[in-house]
């Protein structure tokens, strides 16, 4: 059995609106429990028994059949919903994910006469516009399987093959004993469709915060690949005879336009293919006033870290080995650079909670002696260092 448990999302602001459905979902499911059911008319009726009203379709989503059905749409939504919600404000997210939810309940009822419970279809919706804003990001997820342990496993894979091709189609196929048969799977494919289209119209049409990481920036950059590739591929058997070049009239090629934060990424790239250091921070300074979340290629976001900690610019280097340790928390490096964030959070910027962190998470994984007798070192003065009693 895997479980999603979390993300290595680094939230900047608060999820107060996915906080707030969370705690309305726990909420009804607690009053209608004690007050033993009074709400029942509040589910998404049959359509053979009345058309829904525009009521049923929001309020039969904050109903749930048990408190098992409840538990695992609230992890599913802390999990996925809070990233989402951090990144598209609370108060659109709200309308989102209510949205979401009224199309899902809308698709269902296109191919069943069955009531619907649940916020299933909106948690659907949450989920599709996740994998959209963080494709590249990993899920941390629990394996119960004769043992129980963690491992990561990459959005992209999880979200599509796991919980939309398995649990939703795959898995109710070839189900034989009938266990499957109440859970609304249309709902489910409704809202999992619903969020993808709108998540990646919002790319489009930049009413959400652009990244390039989103699953519309890893498309243009493929498309843009696979263009420049398909022009020097030559197919089939070169000709026998030479080729005569004839004069055509057309236009000569137009310069690729970029905005000014794309035009800053490429000139930074090009300095640091160049070695060009001072040039370097320059412009990643720069390129950080247009983009604060912006992060290089793998190599590229190293290399740039450790030119700061050679300028001495501390402050700067330890962001960018964080958002290195953020985007890449896979690289087989992520130990050394949390070694050496953790050294400059202490020595330099004298704040000793910070390197804890970044000590505490790189000591398991450091494998050469020395590293682990440096982290051990550095563990210790970082926690002299806390004011207050010593521990015990």
């Amino acid at each position: 059995m895997l479980i999603p448990i979390g993300t290595n999302v680094r939230l900047r602001k608060r999820p107060v609106g996915n906080w707030v459905l969370v705690g309305i979902n726990v909420v009804v499911f607690v009053l209608v429990n004690k007050l033993h059911n009074p709400l029942a008319e509040y589910v998404f009726p049959p359509l053979n028994a009345s058309v829904p009203t525009l009521f049923e379709y929001i309020s039969y989503q904050f109903r749930h059949g048990d408190f098992w059905h409840l538990a695992g749409n609230m992890l599913f939504l802390w999990v996925f919903g809070n990233a989402v919600c951090e990144r598209m404000g609370s108060l659109p997210y709200v309308v989102f994910y209510l949205a979401g939810g009224i199309f899902a309940g809308w698709v269902f009822a296109l191919s069943n006469a069955n009531s619907l419970v649940g916020a299933s279809g909106a948690i659907a919706a949450v989920t599709t516009a996740f994998l959209v804003l963080f494709p590249r990001v990993h899920i941390n997820v629990l394996l119960w399987f004769i043992i129980i342990f963690t491992l990561q496993i990459p959005a992209m894979l999880f979200i599509v093959f796991k919980i939309i091709l398995w649990d939703n189609i795959i898995a109710p196929s070839i189900d034989q004993s009938g266990m499957l048969s109440n859970v609304g799977y249309a709902a489910h494919l409704g809202g999992y469709t619903f969020g993808f289209l709108v998540a990646m119209a919002c790319l489009a049409a930049r009413g959400l915060p652009r990244s390039q990481f989103d699953l519309l920036a890893l498309w243009n950059r493929w498309r843009r690949r696979s263009g420049v590739a398909g022009e020097m591929i030559f197919t089939g058997p070169r000709p026998a005879r030479p080729i005569v070049a004839q004069e055509v009239q057309s236009r000569p090629l137009e310069p690729l336009k970029l905005g000014p934060a794309e035009q800053c990424r490429e000139d930074l790239l090009d300095r640091i293919s160049e070695h060009d250091m001072a040039e370097a921070i320059r412009l990643y300074e720069q390129l950080l006033g247009y983009d604060t979340n912006h992060v290089l290629p793998r190599a590229a976001q190293l290399e740039l870290a450790n030119y700061l900690a050679h300028a001495q610019r501390h402050d700067l280097a330890i962001r960018a080995y964080e958002d290195y340790l953020e985007a890449y928390p896979a690289a087989p490096d992520v130990a050394q650079v949390r070694l050496y964030a953790g050294m400059l959070a202490r020595r330099y910027l004298r704040d000793p909670e910070r390197a804890l962190r970044h000590l505490a998470a790189a000591r398991p994984a450091l494998t050469l002696e020395s590293q682990r007798r440096l982290a051990d070192a550095e563990l210790e003065a970082a926690m002299a260092e806390i004011p207050g009693p010593p521990p015990p």
